[in-house]
């Protein structure tokens, strides 16, 4: 049998298929998107997910016309597999190759560059409003061959607050709009609060048969595919007796259909040609599997989220009982902060802690079961957590919020107002600051700083390895006067000073990695020998300062290259610049953005 994935350039050629060779086409997807990963690392459990979601999704509408708009964006490797990108997989997260998430600067199909969760909803509804100011939305009357407006959204996304606003105003709209609920009882992690119980419930009820005749019916009345008054009224009358109690979207204006099998591809097209011509806004839940089409993904989704290079061991591609051996480099940070959060918990009953749906990724996952009082996951909703852990210090606990640091910015109007202008001790621990590496622009974490440092009574610190971590934790821990926290990167730990003795934080001090050219230390610069006095002093803030070591020590014979672990960029060492600036020692500074 031919491959059919080779041929496929765009659309058009998918819409040359026929639906029987579909299921082929998705197997082909899911074989390389398998093959890419486990080399490279990537996205491989909500990609192959979603692999007949999207054909289905490609096979109605017309996305080079039509708009589809991304929640999160890292489903989208089966976009950018049927939108002609192929020969950019095997180069996928580099600059010469297939970005991560959607970028627009690679295709026409990628609307917005996407890695926030909440947001497709609010960008779908400003581009159909602006396609109906404009006189380009679908109308099936006036403009057939206007432009619909997709957006396709996770379970666990839906609950942002930003996605609850959008759809608030989604059900204003007076024209097609379709929200795409992919619900796959996962974000990274398990889904987390009230909705996603509601969604649990919603799962398990068989009301997809009925749904199915019923929708049947309505597409009788659709000659075509076109959308008449009659079918209009009694689409959106069925779709809410078919659900019965599922209609919790009907609060905010929109028909809901569903949920349908995400993995039934002639039953996605056929819901797919009912929604497209549909005109109110519609949310169409589909039920998918996370990591769908391999067992080891499907049974552990939340650690083939965006594994690093694996490879299967003593089996084909999908048995029963395979091992998969992941690729590592070493102890990272984020497993170093879940050991040391274990510690202060057991340590500090005051102590709580807290993270966005990012349990595993920030480490909370190691406190969650031992602690389940006294820690939780929010799910994705930062700006919520970041007051909740206000309210606990308000009441005399000592709140740590483990969030990504690209992920602080959306909480960072709550860092202002209900944290620090309160002066309350709210602790955040700031996993993958600085550059991210594959995940590219939408993760980078290089806005903190800048972002904290104007904050009243901010105390900003960051670790270079683990005894570093685990001190400036145990600092934040009885820092009581306000907001505290420590950036970290993505990254292994170093063994570099492993053997020495790690400081205590003091506050607004630095640290030297170089002691014996250490200009504060007592009677280093007396009397007239200037043999201690260095030639240069570089003060690193984080991780740079272990790069700083090493360049001091290929430079040993010819310079003499004092280095400081800064610690604090705010408050920063003042003494230490005064007695560099009267010693005469140029400063070099470096900070890991």
């Amino acid at each position: 049998m031919a491959s059919l994935l080779p041929s496929i350039h765009g659309p058009k050629e998918l819409k040359s298929l026929t639906v029987e060779q579909l299921p082929q086409l998705a197997h082909e997807i899911r074989e390389a998107i398998y093959t890419q990963v486990s080399k490279s690392g990537g996205h491989l459990a909500p990609n192959l997910g979603v692999v007949e979601l999207t054909i289905a999704m490609h096979y109605v509408f017309d996305f080079g016309h039509d708009r589809l708009l991304f929640d999160v964006g890292h489903q989208c490797y089966p976009h950018k597999l049927l939108t002609g990108r192929l020969p950019l997989l095997s180069k996928l997260r580099t600059r010469e190759g297939m970005a991560g998430f959607p970028e627009p600067s690679e295709s026409p199909y990628d609307l917005f560059r996407v890695g926030h969760a909440g947001t497709g909803i609010s960008t779908a509804v400003g581009m159909a409003r602006g396609d109906t100011l404009n006189r380009e939305g679908f109308d099936s009357e006036k403009k057939p061959d206007g432009r619909r407006v997709v957006t396709l959204i996770g379970d666990a996304s839906i609950v942002n607050g930003v996605a609850m606003e959008g759809l608030n105003n989604a059900g204003t709209l007076k024209r097609q709009f379709l929200v795409v609920l992919n619900d796959n009882g996962m974000s990274i992690s398990k889904p987390q609060g009230a909705v996603a119980q509601y969604f649990d419930r919603v799962r398990l009820s068989n009301l997809y048969a009925d749904l199915k005749k019923s929708a049947r019916e309505i597409l009788k009345h659709m000659p075509g595919g076109s959308l008449v008054k009659d079918a209009y009224h009694m689409a959106g009358e069925a779709a809410k007796a078919a659900m019965n109690d599922t209609g919790w979207f009907e609060h905010f204006g929109l028909v809901t259909v569903g949920p349908i099998d995400g993995h039934d591809l002639p039953s996605l097209i056929e819901f797919m040609t009912f929604c497209r011509d549909f005109e109110r806004p519609m949310v169409l839940h589909v039920k998918t599997i996370k990591g769908k089409g391999y067992q080891f993904s499907e049974t552990d989704s939340s650690k083939f989220h965006s594994p690093s290079p694996f490879q299967v061991v003593d089996s084909g591609l999908d048995p029963e009982g395979c091992r998969v051996e992941l690729k590592s480099e070493g102890r990272s940070f984020t497993t170093a902060f879940g050991d040391a959060m274990v510690d202060l918990m057991e340590r500090d009953p005051r102590v709580v802690a807290c993270t966005s749906a990012m349990a595993d990724g920030t480490g909370i996952s190691k406190v969650l079961p031992r602690f389940p009082e006294r820690a939780w996951d929010t799910g994705i909703c930062e700006s919520h957590a970041m007051d909740m852990m206000a309210g606990l210090a308000k009441t005399g606990f000592r709140p740590f919020f483990a969030v990504y640091s690209t992920f602080l910015q959306r909480a960072f109007d709550q860092a202002f107002q209900e944290v620090s202008l309160q002066g309350l001790a709210v602790r955040l621990c700031l996993d993958r600051a600085g550059l991210v590496g594959g995940d590219g622009a939408v993760h980078h974490g290089f806005c903190d700083v800048a972002l904290l440092r104007p904050l009243p009574g901010a105390v900003i610190t960051a670790a270079i390895d683990e005894p570093s971590l685990r001190a400036a934790l145990e600092f934040m821990r009885t820092y009581d006067d306000g907001l505290s926290a420590v950036r970290y990167p993505r990254d292994v730990v170093s063994q570099r000073f492993i053997a020495e003795r790690c400081p205590a934080f003091e506050l607004g001090k630095a640290r030297c990695l170089t002691p014996k050219l250490d200009v504060t230390a007592e009677g280093s610069l007396s009397g007239t020998d200037d043999s201690a006095r260095p030639d240069v002093a570089v003060l690193a803030f984080g991780a740079p300062a272990l790069h700083a070591v090493q360049a001091a020590d290929g430079l040993a014979g010819e310079y003499k290259v004092a280095v400081y672990d800064a610690r604090f960029a705010k408050p920063v060492d003042t003494r230490l610049i005064a007695a560099l600036v009267k010693a005469g020692v140029p400063i070099l500074s470096l900070i890991h953005i």
